[in-house]
């Protein structure tokens, strides 16, 4: 659907651009991307959203929409046509909703609690949290899913787009704990499931390299900790 009065306002690599990215491109919804500095917050960021001042924003009809998952849901609200994100049953609509407010809220958070952890004992805490949690979308999966391809059944949908944004990122925190978080000995459903949705082409060209972003996080924390010490 040839859209020309859509613009998104991001940063490359951030997840939660990415799942707007990949709502756009399921409901084929062609648009402006705006890159966003990461370093200094422009006056577009600043006066279309002045709450968070946090990326990403959506623009339609130059109305700014803020926040990933409200964006995500403004999407398939706006633009009805197939296919759908959210679920049409109310009960499976909330049950969608209630796991993506706890992937962002408590789950995805547990990860870089994890990696900053300092010594053995805290590190072994924050592993099992984490591990914990996983166990608990692998349920969330096998009960949302139905024995179907995803969260959203035979097609990707809400939860599928909230969880996948973070897969680049989680596969980053591997790389730079030499943990796997996503261990197909503990939630084998889930590791066929980020295998499936890594392939669809309608989002794995949102799904930034992990290679990469691990490596431009190790040179941020070092500018960082340079600064700092100025």
């Amino acid at each position: 659907m040839a859209t020309s009065n859509v613009k998104l306002l991001g940063r490359n690599g951030c997840p939660f651009v990415n799942r707007v990215q990949m709502a756009l491109s399921l409901k084929s919804i062609d648009h402006e991307f705006i890159e966003e500095d990461p370093f200094k917050k422009s006056e577009l960021l600043l006066k279309s959203n002045p709450v968070s001042k946090k990326v990403p924003v959506l623009f339609h009809a130059e109305k700014p929409i803020c926040e990933s998952l409200l964006i995500v849901q403004y999407i398939d609200e706006a633009w009805p046509n197939s296919p759908s994100i959210l679920p049409s049953d109310p009960y499976e609509c909330a049950i969608a909703r209630f796991w993506a407010a706890y992937i962002d809220e408590k789950w995805f958070p547990l990860t870089a609690e994890y990696r900053k952890a300092e010594g053995e004992e805290a590190k072994a805490a924050a592993r099992d949290k984490v591990v914990e949690g996983t166990l608990l979308l692998e349920e969330a999966f096998i009960s949302c899913s139905k024995a179907k391809s995803f969260f959203g059944g035979d097609s990707i949908g809400y939860l599928d787009i909230v969880l996948g944004s973070l897969l680049g990122w989680l596969k980053a925190e591997e790389n730079l704990t030499s943990t796997k978080i996503f261990d197909e000995n503990k939630i084998p459903q889930l590791v066929a499931w980020t295998e499936r949705f890594c392939a669809n082409k309608a989002v794995k060209d949102f799904i930034p390299e992990s290679e990469k972003l691990a490596e431009g996080f190790k040179k941020f924390e070092k500018l960082k900790a340079a600064l700092n010490s100025n």
